[in-house]
């Protein structure tokens, strides 16, 4: 469900994406608010849901995690307890940062980080292709890393959305 935002949600949450340590003080003062309408509209972003959570964001190679791998995976049942049970699979790996249900050939497409080449081997042979279902996965690792970022682009957001 859609939250309402005017002019002011979207100048907070423009801030935040990329400064989310910023106090309701330090971005009440960036934006040209009072502290206390921050902290506000900020309690009330946080309540609707509209902030999930702040976190750090870390970098992915000076961790140790060299490695990018999209695998694209095909189950071979489309039950309810089918998918069910390789989402449950899915939610137990920390290597697998994301997963996306897809529509068309590809049932998932999952994200994941390894140290390197041979982490993501073992994690696919012990793990990946004895989740409960799966017919087929086709690994893709990525070679550099173009565009990344965690910023939503309110802009270009629903109408209704003042900038």
């Amino acid at each position: 469900m859609q939250t309402d935002l005017d002019r002011s949600d979207v100048r907070i949450l423009d801030l935040v994406q990329e400064h989310g340590n910023l106090s309701a003080a330090e971005l009440a003062e960036r934006l040209g608010m009072t502290a206390s309408t921050c902290w506000r509209r900020m309690s009330r972003l946080e309540e609707t849901g509209v902030i999930r959570r702040r976190v750090a964001l870390l970098d992915r190679e000076k961790v140790g995690l060299n490695v990018l791998v999209f695998s694209q995976v095909k189950l071979a049942g489309h039950g309810r307890d089918a998918l069910l049970k390789f989402e449950q699979a899915v939610r137990q790996h920390p290597e697998i940062l994301e997963c996306y249900t897809l529509m068309g050939e590809t049932d998932f497409l999952l994200r994941i980080a390894c140290r390197d080449i041979k982490s993501y081997e073992a994690f696919f042979l012990d793990h990946l292709s004895r989740f409960p279902g799966v017919q087929s996965v086709h690994s893709f690792i990525a070679l550099s890393v173009i565009k990344e970022t965690t910023a939503l682009p309110l802009s270009a957001g629903p109408k209704g959305i003042p900038r």
